[in-house]
């Protein structure tokens, strides 16, 4: 096969924003629209990637180097055009000898069935391919002007149309593929005689037609190309993302009662036969296996979800939480980097932070794994079958022995041999009539008017 190659243009100020981080990092269903594309170029076999970025942005060099390393981010000096853009890579890819695609980072998701298209055109005889959708409403979109037999003869900016062409439905993405040396060298030829004094990289399909070779159309859908220049577009994206998505997870077996209230992120594994009730969040990183049912409002992080075990209603599973099969993570439960057990259960209002919880162990209502001093973090670990009781702290590094019992209220600081009782509380004390006491004598100081030391 053919070697390909990526160039990516992420310069765009994006100042519609109005926002202090670079455009192409806001993040579409966890991950940001540059990783996007760049998954997208790792998925179509692309042996490198070039990030091509504007002067001055740190913060987005800085992320394009940790994608794609350093040596392959180039910087547009200049905004001068597409073209010119895509000629700030050309020191990078000089010597390639294969096929290139220029996708854009504000255009997250295109499928790689649609960039495969391109290539494979390009396969099939086409010099230079750009990647067209039947738009709705064409407006400000470049047209795809074609021959009778498909092949494409321009792309015209809506800005240079005449008043026939604008009333071509066959929109422009500015995707393009094409043979990088060729692809290079068409763009030494582009001129900037147009309505807003750019370098257009859609000049390279007249230029290549001026040498007879042929252009070529692979379409897609439109949402697929959907871009990204304000606040409202990437809140439509991220809508077009979660809506697929849904289906997908539907499609496949996972029950979902109302599909447009849960959020799922772009590496979400549900298997089928999970229920996920209403207004749930998926953050990067969850897995959840078959018979499992991830209860309404519950939010879940980097975090794995065993055949048949129940979590929710608002539980939190933050990173490193492994839950096993069957075991229960009941409301106001939150649990961080702790594996849980098969059939262990902690059902109500609980911390569990940094340890382990045995197979049929019981963590009781109002357990704190109390797993931070202040500058380091220590384990807990709770052996299978134990039983902690309702409203206890443990203090770690701590632990709870195979089927040992702590009873409810203590503060537990030293371990816990198996199958043995800790109480780690204040012994009860009553006094007979103290409460009427007590009473007489603070209604008597009131009904005098007074207040005792230190009321206000």
């Amino acid at each position: 096969m053919t070697d390909r190659f990526a160039i990516i243009l992420a310069a765009g100020k994006g100042t519609r924003m109005k926002s202090p981080r670079p455009k192409v990092l806001h993040e579409i269903g966890g991950r940001s629209m540059l990783a996007w594309s760049v998954a997208l170029a790792k998925d179509l076999g692309c042996k490198r990637t070039v990030v091509v970025v504007g002067p001055d942005m740190p913060q987005l060099s800085e992320a394009a180097a940790k994608l794609v390393g350093a040596e392959n981010v180039a910087v547009q000096r200049e905004q001068l055009g597409t073209a010119n853009a895509v000629d700030a890579a050309r020191g990078q890819l000089a010597d390639a000898n294969g096929d290139a695609i220029v996708l854009y980072a504000d255009t997250p998701l295109i499928p790689q069935e649609a960039g495969e298209r391109a290539f494979k055109a390009l396969a099939g005889g086409a010099s230079i391919c750009v990647l067209g959708f039947k738009a709705k409403l064409p407006n400000h979109y470049g047209r795809l002007v074609t021959a009778g037999d498909g092949a494409l003869e321009a792309i015209v900016e809506a800005n240079d149309a005449s008043e026939a062409q604008l009333k071509i439905d066959l929109a422009n993405s500015g995707v393009m593929a094409g043979p990088a040396k060729l692809m290079f060298e068409l763009l030494k030829e582009v001129k900037n005689d147009n309505a807003k004094g750019e370098y257009y990289l859609t000049d390279l399909v007249g230029l290549a037609r001026g040498r007879g070779l042929k252009a070529g159309v692979a379409l897609c859908e439109e949402r697929d190309v959907q871009g990204v220049n304000s606040q409202v577009e990437l809140a439509q994206v991220e809508r077009v993302f979660q809506d697929g998505v849904r289906e997908r997870m539907m499609v496949a077996g996972v029950t979902l009662p109302a599909p447009e209230t849960v959020h799922f992120s772009h590496d979400t594994k549900i298997a089928a036969g999970v229920t996920v009730e209403q207004n749930v969040v998926f953050a990067p990183g969850v897995s959840v296996e078959t018979g499992a049912v991830i209860r309404a409002f519950s939010h879940l992080e980097a975090a794995q979800v065993g055949a048949g075990a129940q979590v929710g209603p608002y539980a939190r599973l933050r990173p490193g939480a492994v839950i096993g099969r069957d075991a229960h993570i009941g409301n106001f439960v939150e649990v961080k980097n702790v594996t849980v057990g098969e059939g262990a259960k902690a059902n109500h209002l609980s911390y569990l932070g940094d340890g382990e919880v045995g197979a049929g162990a019981n963590i009781g209502a109002g357990t704190i794994f109390c797993n931070y001093d202040g500058f380091f973090k220590y384990r807990t670990v709770v052996g299978a079958n134990a039983f902690v009781g309702s409203n206890s702290s443990l203090v770690a590094p701590v632990t709870i022995g195979a089927g040992g019992y702590v009873g409810s209220g203590s503060v537990i600081v030293e371990d816990v041999a198996p199958d043995a009782l800790a109480i780690g509380r204040g012994r009860q004390v009553g006094k007979d009539g103290w409460a009427r006491a007590f009473r007489d004598e603070k209604s008597a100081v009131k009904k005098a008017g007074k207040k005792p030391p230190g009321a206000v």
